[in-house]
């Protein structure tokens, strides 16, 4: 039986998550990302770092235009844009 996590020990969990996140499988990104949903941690800058589409960490740079930052997931092609 899996062990019950507080609000606090979850968000241990996420922080030492995304100090390597580089590394991490897709399916590790969404249990994560559905751990702090079922906690209601907010990811904040956090969820810049993959893909919303797929949940890969393969993003690059495409260029930043008019304070808007877009990035490109190498796996799905999926363009994002961020406000910097």
């Amino acid at each position: 039986m899996r062990e019950k996590l507080g609000r606090k020990q979850a968000e241990e969990k996420i922080g030492e998550f995304f100090k390597n996140i580089k590394e991490k499988k897709q399916e590790e990104i969404k249990k994560i990302k559905r751990l702090a949903m079922h906690h209601n941690i907010k990811l904040k800058e956090k969820r810049k770092k993959f893909c919303k589409y797929c949940y890969s960490s393969k993003l690059r740079v495409l260029g930043i235009k008019n304070k808007v930052k877009r990035v490109e997931c190498e796996n799905c092609g999926r363009i994002s844009r961020w406000k910097v």
